[in-house]
C-alpha cells in the first residue's frame, strides 16, 4: 500500500480555500460520522482527517489537484449505502462528499432524458421523471436515500434491472473529475457511438477508481400505463427460485422477479408490521408485469398463474404496495437481529441461479452463524446476508472466512461471479484478485496506474497495490 504525506493544518487552509471555510469538516464528531458506510463492523472503521463538501466540478477538480500535489487520498462518498465498504477512507485522508452537487439541471420531454447532477437522490430523479411523464429505470432498493453518482459508481443494480439493465444501460454521458483533476467529458446522446474508446462505461462501475463523476445525462423512458404486482407463494423454496427460467422463456417479460427466503419474509415482516398470506411458511416470489395494452397484460397474468400453479406455488394473488415494504425492509430488518452482518451478492447465469441458491443455502447449515437469502431472481443476483449475533470475533472471523473460501469456489465453478451490483470496494479486493483472470487484472491495473499514478483516488479499493 502507498505512503501517504500528512494532511497540515496548512492543507486544511488550502481545502478550505477551495470550498469555504464551512464545507471542511475536522471535528471529531464529524469525523466520526464518517468513519464507515453500511459497514457495522467496527474493525473495518477508519476515521478521515478531513471531510470536504465541494459545490461544482471546478471544486472537485481543484481538491483531485492539491491531493497529487500534497500526496494525500481522497475516499469520494454519495449516500453512504455502499455494503462493500466503497465510502471508507480506508488509506486515511479526506472524504469528499457529493451531497451539495444536488441539482436537477434540465428535463427535456421530448429529448427524453434528464442531467442532474451526482448528489441527486435517486428517487428525485424518479420524481422528477414522473411529473413530465416518463420514467427513470434505475431503481436500487436504496433510492430514497442512494445519490446518483453512487448508483453510477457501483453501476447498481435493483429491482427492475431483468428489463432494464443495471444504471450504466440507462447513462447516455458523464461529466467527470480524473484522479490528476482533469475534467472530461464521455459519452454522447446518440443512440450509437463507435467513436473511439468507450470510456464512459469504463468509468461507470469503476466504484469512484478512475474518476469522480460530477453530472449526468440519464435516459428516460415512457411509461407503461398498465401494472401488476404478483405475489407467489411457495413452500417448497427450490420450486420457488427455479420457476424463473420458466417465467422468462415464457416470453412474459418481467420487470422485477425478487426471491425473498422464509427467514427474509417472517424478519421482514415482523420489522415492517405486515403480514401477508403464509407468513409462518412461504417463500415469496414477487413478479412485476408493465404494459401498454390492457389485454395483453391480462393474458400475461393469466399465464402467470397457471405456470406458477403446475410448478407448485400454493397461492398466486395480486399484491399491493404491503409487499414491496416487506421486500425493501429485508436489510434494515436484520440490523435488529444482528449489530454486525456481511453481505455476498453473487451474480450467476440464470440457468444456475436455483441450484446456487440450494447447494449455498446448504453449505451454509454447517456454520454457526445465521444466513438470509434473498435474490434479484430474474437477473441471476444471489443476496446473502450473514448475521454474526452473539458470535466471538475469532469464530464469526473463522467461518466466515472457511464459508467464503468454498462458496467463491462454487460461484466461480458455475460460471459466476463476485458481485452483481454491490461491487468489490474495499471488502473483497484479496478475492478479485486471486479469482481473476490474470489477463483482465493487469489491464485493469494498467488502467488504473495510467489514470492515477499516485494512486490518490479511492486507494485501496478495487485493486489493492499496483
Amino acid at each position: 500500500m502507498q505512503q501517504y504525506e500528512k494532511i497540515t493544518e496548512a492543507v486544511i487552509e488550502e481545502l478550505k480555500a477551495i470550498v469555504g471555510e464551512k464545507y471542511v469538516l475536522t471535528t471529531p464528531e464529524a469525523l466520526e460520522t464518517y468513519q464507515t458506510d453500511q459497514e457495522t463492523d467496527p474493525r473495518f472503521f477508519h476515521t478521515p482527517k478531513a471531510v470536504v463538501m465541494p459545490q461544482s466540478t471546478e471544486e472537485v477538480a481543484a481538491v483531485m489537484k492539491l491531493a497529487n500535489k500534497h500526496h494525500f487520498p481522497v475516499t469520494p462518498r454519495s449516500g453512504g449505502t455502499s455494503v462493500s465498504d466503497g465510502a471508507i477512507a480506508v488509506c486515511g485522508g479526506i472524504v469528499l462528499l457529493m451531497e451539495r452537487m444536488n441539482r436537477i439541471l434540465e428535463v427535456n420531454r421530448d429529448g427524453m432524458y434528464i442531467v442532474a447532477e451526482a448528489g441527486v437522490r435517486t428517487l428525485d430523479v424518479q420524481e422528477a421523471a414522473k411529473k413530465e411523464g416518463l420514467f427513470y429505470a434505475g431503481d436500487p432498493c436504496s433510492a430514497d436515500s442512494c445519490l446518483i453518482g453512487g448508483n453510477l459508481a457501483t453501476n447498481a443494480g435493483g429491482d427492475k434491472a431483468v428489463r432494464y439493465g443495471t444504471t450504466r444501460s440507462q447513462v447516455h454521458s458523464i461529466e467527470v473529475v480524473l484522479p490528476t483533476g482533469e475534467i472530461a467529458n464521455l459519452g454522447a446522446r446518440t443512440k450509437k457511438n463507435t467513436t473511439g474508446f468507450c470510456l464512459d462505461q469504463l468509468v461507470i462501475g469503476s466504484e469512484g477508481t478512475l474518476g469522480i463523476i460530477t453530472k449526468a445525462t440519464l435516459k428516460l423512458l415512457p411509461i407503461a400505463p398498465y401494472r401488476s404486482d404478483v405475489l407467489l407463494i411457495f413452500t417448497d423454496p427450490r420450486k420457488a427460485t427455479s420457476i424463473v427460467p420458466l417465467l422468462l422463456k415464457a416470453g412474459l417479460d418481467p420487470t422485477s422477479v425478487e426471491f425473498m427466503d422464509q427467514g427474509f419474509v417472517r424478519a421482514s415482516s415482523d420489522y415492517s408490521k405486515i403480514h401477508l398470506s403464509h407468513y409462518e411458511d412461504g417463500c415469496y416470489v414477487i413478479l412485476t408485469l408493465e404494459t401498454f395494452d390492457e389485454e395483453e397484460m391480462d393474458k400475461k397474468l393469466i399465464k402467470i398463474d397457471e405456470l406458477s400453479r403446475q410448478h407448485g406455488a400454493i397461492e398466486v394473488s395480486l399484491a399491493d404496495d404491503r409487499v414491496w415494504t416487506i421486500r425493501k425492509n429485508c436489510l434494515e430488518a436484520t440490523r435488529i437481529l444482528s449489530r454486525v452482518s456481511t453481505s455476498d451478492d453473487f451474480v450467476f447465469p440464470l440457468d444456475k441461479i436455483s441450484d446456487a441458491i440450494m447447494d449455498l443455502s446448504e453449505l451454509a447449515k454447517m456454520y454457526p452463524f445465521r444466513i438470509f437469502t434473498l435474490a434479484h431472481a430474474g437477473d441471476g443476483n444471489l443476496h446473502f446476508n450473514i448475521l454474526k449475533g452473539e458470535l466471538s470475533d475469532e469464530v464469526w472471523e473463522e467461518s466466515l472466512s472457511s464459508f467464503h473460501e468454498k462458496a467463491y469456489a462454487y460461484v466461480y465453478a458455475q460460471g459466476g461471479l463476485l458481485s452483481g451490483e454491490h461491487g468489490i470496494g474495499a471488502k473483497k479486493v484479496g478475492q478479485l484478485e486471486r479469482l481473476t483472470d490474470p489477463g483482465q487484472m493487469f489491464m485493469m491495473t494498467s488502467i488504473k496506474k495510467a489514470l492515477d499514478p499516485l494512486d490518490v483516488l479511492n486507494p485501496g479499493k478495487v485493486i489493492a497495490k499496483y
